[in-house]
This record gives C-alpha cells, structure tokens and sequence, in this order.
C-alpha cells in the first residue's frame, strides 16, 4: 500500500520535495557562479605561446640570408602529413578550398594553417562514421523500433548531412563569437588610439600599448592588436602587417580602419582625427545595434512569456486556492457516509 504524501500536494505531486531539490539546484548553482568570480585567470596567458611563435617566426625570417627560402618555425605533424598525403592521393584536395577554410581558421583564432588539411579531412570522415553508426543502431540493432522506414531514412541523412557540417558549423560559430567580441570593444580601442597618436607615440607603441590595456576587458582585441604590433616591427613591408590584421578578423569596421592606417602611411595624414571619426562611427553603430535588439525584444520575449513565465505566474496565484481546496475535498467523506 503506498502511503500519500504528508505534505501538501499540486496535481499528486510534493510541493516540499519540489522545493527542496529546486533549492539544492540554487544553492550549487550559487556556489559554481562564486567559484567562477574567484577563479578568474588572466585571459592573455593562453595567447603568449602563440604570439611567442609568431614572434620567433618572423625573426627567423630576418636572420635567415635572402637567397634561401625562409622556413617555418612550426614544423607539420606527422599526423597532418599523412592526413595530406591522403587527401593528395584521392585528389580531393583543392588549394582553393584550402586557403577558404585557411581563412575561417583565422577567423576563429586558430593560428594553424595546416589544420585546414584536418577539416577537409574531417569533411570526409565524419559522414562515413557517423553513418555506419546510424545505419548499425537504426536498421541493424533496430534501437527504434516503432519507427517507420521513413523516419529512419531522414534519421540517416541527418547522421550524414549533420558529419559533413559539423566542422564548418564550428568554425563558423567560433568566428562569429570572436567577431562579436571584437566589434563590442574597438570603440574604445580606437579611443585609446587616438590618445596614444596625440600623445606622440608611434604606431607600434601605440597598438602595443592599447592592447595592453584593453587584453583584460577584450582579449580576442588584445590578441590581434599585439599580433599585428609584432608584425609590424619584424615585416619589411609595414601594409602587411595591416592587411594580415584585416584578413584574421571578418569585421568590416577593421577594414575600415586598416585602410585608414595604410592611408595614414602613404599620405601622412593625420592619425589622430581620422581614427576619432572612426571611433565615433563605430560607436554611433554599436548604439544603433543595441537599439534594434531593444525594440525586437517584445516580440522575442512573447514565446518565453507564455510557455514559462505565465505558468509559472498562475502557479503562484492559484497553487494555495488549488491546495486548500484538494484538502477540503479530501477531509470530507463519502456522501451519505454521515450518521
């Protein structure tokens, strides 16, 4: 015989055992929200090593002789080797399609060229896997078995579709949270630059020292703006380095101001006043953005307001009234049970 709850119950469910396991979900989400404030690192120690190696790059670039070819610090794995070698040997491997996805790496911050030769690779693999695996638990293992022929048909294509997709999906997903990141603080990256131009200082101290100070607040900025002090301290021709900056970063607002610095350089103009019109234009941008997420937030937040807020509202309003009354209910007797 199963005993009824002591408690008091909505719908044949324990209110206090609801309440105190949505309580123990507060109280451990509390203390990983305080462990990630006391935890905090500074988010430039990972970028040092790479920074590091393009630094150590570029010099061996200078200190080798002009007759030989310069050659990379970083060395290819064995693993990528082999990987090109197959890709070679079944000519799939386009050297268009390489410096796409050469390019969508460094949109996403990932400095390796040669992990291009990975995601074609993986382009190939994954949908063979994947739908093996598909096809070993949806017709062989039968796992789903009230599904129909159809359903486990479109189940397979997505397996397939899905393994073809998942590393653009990826690389395309870390790109645009590095370029949000960027565009969010180069207003005022672009307001320090123009303080260090009039107090004097050069280009590369000026990038140098703007990515110090903004590498806590920004470190997706900091990182590129470093990057492209290095670059322009160790390459021969200072509007690469610029143009290196405007092909790592898929912001129109960096090309835009890559273009005023390779303007500044050729023509002497002024870097102070230009760089303040831009960061005025790009702030002016940003406001207007949070602008149209404002006024689109009714509409957004209509679904979430029926589905979890008004239940949750009526809940409240009504639960009392609803438990109360199941109690009166469940105190009296049967009819006629009266003496």
């Amino acid at each position: 015989m199963i005993t009824p709850p002591a408690g008091p119950t909505l719908l044949g469910v324990d209110l206090i055992a609801v309440g105190s396991a949505l309580a123990g979900i507060a109280a451990a989400a509390m203390v990983y929200a305080i462990y990630t404030v006391i935890s905090v690192r500074d988010p430039m120690a990972k970028r040092v090593k790479s920074l590091n190696a393009r630094r150590d790059e570029l010099k061996s670039g200078i200190v080798s002789s002009s007759g030989k070819k310069r050659q990379s610090v970083l060395r290819r794995s064995d693993t990528t080797e082999k990987m090109k070698e197959r890709l070679e040997g079944m000519k799939v491997l386009q050297e268009s399609q390489v410096k796409m996805i050469q390019q969508k790496l460094a949109h996403a911050g990932i400095r390796n060229k040669e992990l291009a030769v990975v995601v074609i690779f993986g382009r190939m693999v994954l949908p063979a896997v994947l739908g093996f695996l598909g096809a070993v638990a949806l017709y062989w293992a039968e796992m789903f078995p009230e599904w129909g022929s159809f359903k486990r048909f479109m189940a397979f294509a997505a397996l397939v579709i899905g393994g073809y997709k998942a590393p653009d999906l990826f690389l395309t997903n870390k790109a645009k949270k590095r370029t949000d990141a960027i565009r969010k603080g180069l207003p005022d990256a672009l307001d320090l630059m123009v303080i260090c131009a009039e107090a004097g200082l050069t280009v590369d101290a000026a990038f140098n020292r703007v990515a110090k100070e903004l590498g806590r607040a920004y470190p997706e900025l900091g990182d590129e703006f470093t990057l492209t002090a290095i670059e322009l301290s160790f390459l021969t021709e200072r509007r690469q380095a610029f143009e290196n900056l405007a092909y790592r970063v898929d912001l129109d607002a960096i090309r835009g101001v890559v273009t005023t610095m390779i303007q500044t350089e050729r023509y002497g103009t002024p870097l102070a006043s230009a760089l303040r019109v831009l960061s005025a234009e790009f702030r002016n941008e940003r406001m207007m953005r949070a602008e149209e997420k404002a006024a689109r937030l009714p509409a957004i937040m209509t679904v979430p307001l029926i589905l979890f807020i008004l239940p949750v509202l009526f809940i409240v309003i009504l639960g009392p009234a609803a438990c109360s009354i199941a109690d009166a209910f469940a105190g009296d007797g049967p009819p006629g049970s009266g003496g």
